[in-house]
């Protein structure tokens, strides 16, 4: 029997709860406007946009926490402080608020939802240009208040613009009165309302396959046992208590299965496990409370296989056999399935196709969908042409975030590739229900040998392991502790205890701790946590622990860091401050190094995506080349334990020491003052040759370089460690970073 390429597209909807049990404003109860901005921006969009095209099935997950809110919002019980003063009348607006104003309401890619806004745009020009205390001084109540309208019109997807109220507020533009924002969130309102009917209503047409995640998003292997940690990092630190509430867990599956039935009438099958994290002690509370199936991430499996996913150039694993299918878990109480996504497919929508013309993405996402098929093909033992076995392609990633950096929030993009899905008879989209009633799984993975991990390289070192994280789990240990000393304290006669601990259990506050991601919001997130754990022991009369009112650690902005996430900055030499702010920097001149003031270089950013890597120079205000710094600026670098012609660099009175005295493979020189750049590489008895390259320069007010990945002709995974080198004619000046190399791994 011939079969097509079976692809599982699983949307995860996720929020934290953001709704502080002790407001100090009972009406500003939601610390964070998330979830009403991405409820009118991206949950009803995305399943509107694929109702058009009734031939593909997805599946959404939906979490609990999430719904709840959603609902409060509905409801008009919701309110967060970026609602609360968007509801102020213009004359009643303290001068805390406008600093408020100020700062957070631009909050949001400016390259999709500002800047196609004239009249945002020039208020956002007006304070990246000259400043917020600028804006302090000289704006007026008409320019607050179209910049609280326009906050929340910006949010509203492109997909409603036709609605007659809406277009109207758009072609109005500005002078927005109260009325105007009161009317605007009404809007908001109406959309979010939408949200869970329209999920049921495809669910019920059988389109769309809604799942559900444990109740507050936590990471049930964690939750049974921190110690769960090492599994994967041996000699991880770990929290002075060790965590093991693994009753706990039946507790977050039962009350998430109770609300899945409530909104949608009948019983869940799919669960997205918090952080696609999984381990054999959580396997049997999760087939006991009725699901059938489970995600995780490819990383995963390669642990439990004992076998890496290597790719080729393009990203295609060279194993597609062990990947593109169902696996079937058997624990106390049944067969459990579990797919495993496809973590670099995941990868290209969630972080690179938005900095990508919308018909070339969904065509790059097609043509890798066809080569998987292609080697699938190429695998079978016959030479036959079409797929005889039925293999699915699993690709899962967050359904919200991501759209931010889409134009028109991902409505080309979406329109483009499911246009060409619909007409492409080799590829068929389907729920992971659908594949696996048809098609039982046949491998099987030993539950005992199941990996204890997540799809943060199959680790649970995002959330564990570093000291604030471990701080963090120990307050919880502590506030757990505490609510078992109260037997009589349960979920009936206690709810308040219960539901802050459920809270406080949720995986998003340990993200955000300590070293790895960072946001704008890092303190709020501090502050949540900390007052989920006070609920605990507000609700019990015990004493509240004095450390719960102390933050966990400073959140004064880290200079140094390493990158956070992918970035896509536009190459024109301005250096967009949210362009690069989830890239790495180093600071070079003024901070450290025996350049200090007298280098020019004040700092080095750099990053990557699937398509580039990314560097970023920023010099001192006024610099010349050729006068205040050498002319010339050359890139070398290599890739550690990969096999290769390597070359000294070509350039004299190199210094013998490390990294002047290593051996590099490629190399980009860059003429500062002609702004022209060349590209080389390495061959034998130290020459190099020149090559074509697509890497793209421009020097402004700094230095941005992009070089595709395509040009150095390197596997995924692959460590890239580099040098910046100044020079004069040919003669080595300087190098940077001093005390270390730039490094990092092809994506």
């Amino acid at each position: 029997m011939a079969h097509p390429l079976y692809v599982a597209f699983i949307w995860h909807q996720h929020q934290p709860l953001y709704k502080s049990p002790n407001p100090d404003n009972h009406s500003e109860q939601y610390r964070l406007p998330w979830v009403r901005l991405h409820g009118t921006k991206d949950y009803l969009d995305l399943i509107l946009i694929l109702e058009k095209y009734p031939k593909l099935h997805q599946t959404v997950n939906l979490v609990p926490s999430l719904i709840l809110q959603l609902e409060d919002y509905v409801n008009g019980t919701a309110i967060d402080p970026y609602l609360a003063v968007a509801l102020t009348p213009n004359e009643k607006l303290t001068i805390e608020q406008k600093h408020f104003i100020v700062e957070h309401f631009f909050d949001g890619n400016h390259r999709t939802l500002v800047d196609p806004h004239p009249r945002y745009f020039q208020l956002y020009e007006q304070r990246r240009n000259k400043g917020q205390r600028w804006c302090l001084e000289n704006w007026n109540l008409r320019d607050y208040s179209d910049l609280l309208a326009w906050h929340n019109l910006a949010w509203i997807d492109p997909l409603f613009w036709d609605d007659p109220t809406i277009s109207k507020w758009l072609k109005q533009g500005e002078n927005f009165t109260l009325e105007d924002r009161q009317n605007i969130y009404q809007k908001q309102r109406e959309i979010i309302k939408r949200i869970i009917p329209q999920h049921k209503k495809m669910q019920d047409a059988g389109q769309l396959e809604v799942t559900t995640t444990p109740y507050t998003h936590p990471i049930l292997p964690l939750i049974a046992d921190t110690n769960s940690g090492k599994v994967a990092i041996s000699n991880m630190t770990l929290p002075q208590k060790r965590f093991q509430w693994s009753e706990d867990i039946p507790r977050h599956l039962r009350k998430s299965k109770e609300l899945y039935c409530d909104r949608f009438g009948m019983n869940p099958r799919g669960l997205w496990p918090s952080e696609q994290s999984v381990s054999p002690a959580i396997l049997p509370y999760i087939k006991e409370a009725g699901f059938n199936w489970i995600c995780s991430d490819e990383a995963v499996l390669g642990w439990s296989l004992q076998h890496f996913f290597h790719r080729d150039e393009v990203g295609n694993v060279y194993e597609p056999e062990l990947l593109y299918r169902p696996y079937r878990l058997e624990t106390a109480h049944g067969d459990l399935s579990i797919v495993f996504r496809d973590h670099r497919l995941s990868d290209l929508i969630g972080f690179t196709y938005g900095a990508m013309d919308a018909n070339k993405a969904a065509g790059d996402l097609i043509s890798h969908l066809e080569g998987i098929s292609r080697n699938l093909k190429e695998h079978q033992e016959n030479n036959l042409t079409t797929l005889e076995k039925p293999w699915l392609v699993t690709i899962a990633l967050d359904g919200e975030n991501c759209w931010e950096f889409y134009q028109k929030d991902g409505l080309p993009f979406l329109n483009s590739l499911y246009e060409r899905l619909s007409k492409n008879e080799g590829i068929k989209l389907v729920t992971v229900s659908e594949f696996v009633d048809q098609f039982p799984p046949t491998a099987t993975i030993n539950s005992e040998k199941l990996h204890s991990g997540s799809w943060v390289d199959g680790s649970f070192s995002t959330w564990i392991g570093d000291p604030v994280k471990n701080k963090a789990w120990d307050l919880l240990t502590e506030a757990r502790q505490t609510l078992a000393n109260h037997p009589s304290a349960t979920e009936e006669t206690n709810p308040q205890a219960w539901e802050s601990l459920y809270a406080a259990e949720g995986s998003d506050w340990f993200w955000w701790f300590g070293e790895g991601h960072s946001s704008n919001q890092d303190a709020m997130f501090d502050q949540l946590f900390r007052e989920h754990l006070t609920g605990i022991y507000q609700a019990l009369n015990e004493p509240i622990p004095a450390n719960l009112s102390e933050p966990l650690e400073s959140h004064e902005r880290i200079e140094d860091h390493l990158p956070q996430s992918f970035i896509h900055p536009f190459i024109d030499g301005i250096g967009d401050e949210q362009d690069w702010d989830k890239a790495g920097r180093i600071e070079i001149g003024g901070a450290r190094g025996t350049m200090h003031q007298a280098s020019a270089v004040q700092r080095l950013f750099y990053g990557l995506d699937h398509l580039n890597f990314y560097l970023r120079l920023d010099f001192k205000q006024g610099t010349i080349p050729g006068k205040d710094i050498p002319p010339e600026l050359h890139l070398f670098w290599y890739y550690p334990g990969v096999g290769g012609e390597i070359s000294r660099p070509p350039l004299e009175g190199l210094p013998d020491k490390a990294p002047m005295n290593y051996l590099f493979r490629h190399h980009i020189g860059i003429n500062l003052v002609t702004e022209s750049l060349w590209f080389a590489e390495a061959r034998a008895n130290h020459h190099w040759d020149s090559r074509r390259s697509r890497a793209e320069m421009a020097f402004n007010q700094c230095l941005e370089i992009s070089v595709p990945w395509a040009d150095l002709h390197i596997q995924p995974d692959v460590s890239l460690h580099l040098v910046a080198v100044l020079a004069n004619q040919g003669k080595f000046h300087s190098f940077l970073p001093e005390e270390t190399l730039v490094k990092l791994s092809a994506p």
